[in-house]
């Protein structure tokens, strides 16, 4: 039931956007009681945050035997897949946007889906600073905007396919602010 649910939710937010989907058209959609929605979430703005959570960006299987072209080159596919979801590519500019016009679910938004990520990436490049691939003074703040700031823009602001030669310029840079080789 409850992923019945959730494809309801996405659906919904692809075709109507965050604020004009209500809990009545999810359950229409789901074909399940508003009361079901109620028992699960407080809220719309909750029920979003876990429904979008679902499907967020997973996490690159990232080892430690791999080289750290081969890591930066598989978080940056990673990023490309989620974006390049049809779904996705249709929720994601209309949720960034309601999150700027909504501090709590923006607040909500960078802590589930952001911080999450951001946090599992910088922590595998930073493995990477204590083996000596990434310099110790590289901008990993920097490099994580990297990892996904010209994907969005491409596949969710000029909505353009990615392409294999721009994840790979992606890739040269990210390399190239972290210190390693970019070739």
């Amino acid at each position: 039931m409850t992923a019945s649910i959730i494809e309801a939710v996405l659906s919904e937010l692809a075709e109507a956007g965050y604020g004009q989907l209500s809990m009545d058209g999810v359950a229409r959609r789901a074909k399940a009681g508003k009361s079901a929605l109620y028992r699960r979430w407080s809220s719309k703005q909750e029920m979003v945050l876990d429904a979008v959570s679902s499907v967020s960006v997973p996490t690159a299987d990232v080892q430690d035997s791999h080289d750290l072209r081969t890591v930066v080159t598989l978080l940056v596919e990673s990023v490309d897949n989620w974006l390049s979801d049809d779904m996705n590519r249709r929720i994601l500019p209309d949720l960034l946007a309601e999150a700027l016009r909504n501090p709590s679910l923006g607040e909500e938004w960078t802590t589930r889906i952001g911080l999450m990520r951001r946090t599992h990436w910088r922590e595998v490049l930073e493995e990477r600073i204590k083996t000596g691939e990434v310099d110790a003074d590289a901008d990993i703040e920097y490099a994580l905007d990297l990892l996904g700031g010209p994907l969005f823009w491409r596949v969710c602001g000029r909505r353009q396919n990615s392409s294999h030669e721009l994840r790979e310029s992606v890739v040269r840079s990210v390399l190239d602010v972290l210190g390693g080789p970019t070739r």
